[in-house]
């Protein structure tokens, strides 16, 4: 695998995070349910996911057995962030809705990462690594005021 794809999907990845919350919105708009527009996101999310899995992957779903239990929730997580954020996004604007949830992402990261939780390594704290959110944080001070 060529090293920049990871970095690229996640570029793609993070443009998709940004046009998904106005596009939800205007769907919420229309539809006059924010719960009605999430739920079309994640069927469209699963027709996709469903084409691919059985045209490219086909792994057995029997591989799943030996998920730990928190594993499943993954569906619910993204579930409530298009909602909240179909519903945020035409209050807050776009800028502010996606900084306040970067921040809070970073924050949960960081703590995560320090106690190696969900599965994953322990990572340090470290002055940079602090600094860095902690300008995320300000970031979105400064989105909101502004």
């Amino acid at each position: 695998m060529p090293s920049f794809l990871p970095l690229l999907l996640v570029i793609l990845a993070g443009v998709g995070v940004a046009v998904q919350p106005p596009t939800n919105a205007a769907l919420a708009k229309a539809g006059g349910s924010v719960w009605l527009a999430a739920l079309v996101s994640f069927a469209c999310g699963v027709a996709v996911l469903l084409t691919v899995w059985a045209t490219a992957d086909r792994t057995p779903l029997a591989s799943l057995r030996g998920a730990p239990w928190w594993a499943w929730f993954g569906g619910l997580y993204g579930a409530a962030f298009v909602a909240a954020l179909a519903f945020a996004t035409p209050r807050l604007g776009l800028a502010v809705t996606l900084t306040i949830a970067v921040a809070s992402q970073l924050v949960t990261a960081l703590v995560i990462d320090r106690f190696g939780w969900l599965g994953l390594p322990q990572q340090p704290l470290s002055p940079a690594r602090l600094g860095g959110v902690a300008l995320v944080l300000a970031g979105a001070l400064l989105m909101r005021r502004g």
